[in-house]
């Protein structure tokens, strides 16, 4: 039997050598490995969190703006966020993060808890503890103290939006997700696109009867607090406003000015668009409170007028056109789908209020009628004041006593004679 070959010192070198370098690969290879692992779920929290953010409750978000705006301080750890607008950033606490806060005497403590890696679905949490002494005061007065500064702050960094409804119809949606190319049931995509809503009008900046103004101020501070008032009465939290008026009159400026005046988001309704009743109905689901709902020149948006014209066999180009009726209208404004949500407004314009089915602008459901006239003098004041910094004239007295005694057909009949005479002018 052979005898074994004699450990050498080189040849002990010659085995320690590489595995010192396996065992220092295998060493680095730890570090990496979890290095890589900590920086992936990091980018795997903030990627689910994009996705799982409307999942969280609004006592989270809440709370998170609360500790954001009032301990953020005295954290070693922060996350910083954008606001709607983009223009500064807003602070959080960071994952595992813990402060402190005084209430009344009371200290709390609160935990930044980070969801499992494999439970993104339960989203962020925080943790609140506090001395059982303290139970009763941080349940009646501290939480609600919380909920009502965050909501303060949610308030305060609000973008509004201006929405509009895509071309896109319901049905398309539809037939696309049961193709398998989006998923859902009905898809989940909203039918809604927005732009920010920058709009500088306001009602001080509003060129209107000064009491005319006033008397729609006191009418939407009535609807924007009255919740207790609708619940009071059983009706669902909405108002209809009707614009009507001659075109040029500042409709679209009113709309503006009240959307500034009650901070509400406005969703601008393409009736052309609306392919089916059904789909009016969707997309008054898809709105939000705080909202106004607007129907720009609804007697030419589509044919509301309660007189219809019955086609045995539409032509081909009529097939895609917009089938919403009259009864879809009236669903749409006061149906039992109308109640879903609440503190919305809903707003039509139109040039020819004698035009349109008396049924879809009773005080029902236009509430209030609004008459956007031509100038008057006051209104002529206002524009002299603001747009050339005139509070009085001499020519104002012949100003006021031409306006009294012009009415609207006399003035649209000198406009025809000027342009006449312009074009004779140019002629000779």
């Amino acid at each position: 039997m052979a005898k074994p070959a004699p450990v050498t010192p080189g040849t002990v070198e010659r085995f320690a050598r590489p595995m010192s370098v396996l065992a220092g690969a295998m060493f680095v290879w730890k570090m990496v490995r979890r290095s890589c692992l900590l920086s992936l779920r990091q980018q795997l929290n903030d990627l689910a969190g994009r996705f799982f953010r409307h999942q969280s409750g609004d006592a989270y978000e809440q709370a998170k703006k609360y500790l954001g705006d009032r301990c953020a301080r005295r954290a070693r750890q922060l996350r910083a966020g954008s606001t709607p607008g983009g223009d500064r950033f807003v602070l959080s606490l960071g994952d595992g993060e813990e402060v402190t806060d005084e209430y009344r005497g009371a200290t709390v403590w609160w935990y930044s808890v980070p969801a499992p890696l494999r439970r993104q679905d339960a989203g962020r949490t925080y943790r609140l503890v506090f001395h059982r002494r303290h139970r009763e005061l941080v349940v009646s007065s501290y939480l609600p103290h919380v909920c009502r500064e965050g909501r303060a702050v949610i308030v305060a960094n609000r973008r509004r939006k201006l929405f509009t409804n895509s071309g896109e119809s319901f049905a398309a949606i539809d037939a696309r997700a049961r193709r398998g190319r989006v998923p859902g049931r009905y898809s989940g995509r909203s039918i809604w696109r927005h732009v920010a809503f920058e709009h500088p009008s306001t009602f001080e900046t509003l060129a209107m009867d000064p009491a005319k103004k006033k008397d729609i101020m006191d009418d939407l501070d009535a609807f924007r607090n009255g919740k207790e008032y609708y619940a009071r009465v059983g009706k669902a939290w909405k108002r209809g406003y009707l614009l009507h008026g001659p075109p040029g009159t500042g409709k679209s400026t009113m709309i503006a000015a009240m959307a500034n005046y009650l901070d509400y988001d406005i969703y601008d309704v393409e009736l052309t668009s609306v392919y089916a009743n059904a789909d009016l109905r969707r997309m008054f689901i898809q709105t939000t409170s705080k909202s106004i709902i607007v129907i720009e020149d609804i007697d030419c948006s589509l044919d509301l007028t309660g007189k219809r014209k019955k086609k045995k066999h539409p032509a081909p180009s009529d097939w895609k056109a917009s089938k919403v009726r009259l009864s879809g209208m009236l669903n749409f404004i006061d149906s039992l789908w109308s109640a879903c949500g609440g503190e919305r407004a809903i707003v039509f314009t139109t040039n020819h209020a004698e035009m349109l089915d008396p049924a879809l602008i009773w005080r029902g459901r236009m509430d209030k009628h609004i008459e956007m006239s031509y100038c008057c003098f006051e209104v002529f004041r206002f524009l002299a004041k603001n747009y050339l910094a005139v509070d009085t004239h001499p020519l104002f007295d012949d100003v006021r006593r031409a306006a009294a005694a012009v009415d609207e057909g006399s003035c649209l009949a000198g406009l025809v004679k000027a342009l006449q005479r312009g074009v004779l002018g140019k002629g000779g």
